[in-house]
C-alpha cells in the first residue's frame, strides 16, 4: 500500500463535498444536525435519521423514499458505474493507467460511493445545490495532487446518475436530474481546459 504524503492527508481532511450552511431556511437545527452527523461519519442516512428528518422538516419529505431506494441500492449502482468506466477505459487499471495500482482503483470506487451518498443527502433534504465550494476546491487540489483521471471520474458520476435514475419511478426522474447534474457540473470544473 502506498503511503500518503502529509499534503494528501491534509487535502483529504478538507475535501468535504457537502454543506448544510444554507439549509436553515428549510430545516430545523435538529434536522441539520442529523444530516451533519451522518456526513461526519461518512455514512448514508439511516431509516431512523430519515424518519427524524421527516418529522422535524415535514415540507421536504416527498423525495425521502428515493433517498432510501438509492441508499439501499448503492452497491449495485456503484458497481454499474465502475463497469461503465472499465468498459470505456479498459487500460485505466493496467500498469501505467490512471487507476493503477489497485489501491488507486479502490479509492476511485469509494469516491463513487461517497458521491452517491452526498447526492442522497441533497435529495432527502430537497436541496439540489448542496455542495461546499471550499470543500470542492480542496477536492480539486487533492485530485490534481494524486493525478486522478478526471475523464473517468466524470464518466463514473454520469454513470451513477444513469444507474440511479433507471431505478427510480419514471415520473420522478426529471425532478431528480438536478441533484446529479449539480455534482457533475462541479466535478467538470476540475478539468483543465
Amino acid at each position: 500500500m502506498t503511503q500518503l504524503s502529509e499534503t494528501v492527508k491534509e487535502l483529504i481532511a478538507k475535501a468535504r463535498i457537502i454543506s448544510f450552511a444554507e439549509w436553515d431556511k428549510s430545516h430545523t437545527k435538529a434536522a441539520i444536525a442529523i444530516f451533519q452527523a451522518a456526513d461526519d461519519a461518512f455514512r448514508y442516512l439511516s431509516d431512523e435519521d430519515l424518519l427524524q428528518i421527516q418529522t422535524k422538516s415535514s415540507d421536504n419529505s416527498e423525495l425521502i423514499p428515493v433517498a432510501v431506494l438509492l441508499r439501499d441500492r448503492a452497491a449495485e449502482i456503484v458497481d454499474e458505474a465502475r463497469e461503465q468506466v472499465l468498459t470505456t477505459y479498459p487500460e485505466i487499471i493496467q500498469p501505467g493507467g490512471g487507476l493503477y495500482p489497485p489501491e488507486r482503483a479502490q479509492a476511485c470506487w469509494r469516491d463513487f460511493w461517497h458521491f452517491l451518498r452526498c447526492i442522497t443527502y441533497g435529495i432527502a433534504g430537497g436541496h439540489a445545490d448542496y455542495t461546499n465550494p471550499t470543500g470542492l476546491h480542496y477536492m480539486n487540489l487533492l485530485y490534481q495532487e494524486l493525478q486522478v483521471p478526471l475523464d473517468a471520474m466524470l464518466l463514473g458520476l454520469k454513470s451513477i446518475k444513469a444507474a440511479s435514475l433507471k431505478r427510480c419511478p419514471a415520473n420522478q426522474q426529471e425532478i431528480l436530474n438536478p441533484y446529479f447534474d449539480h455534482l457533475i457540473t462541479q466535478l467538470d470544473t476540475f478539468q483543465v481546459r
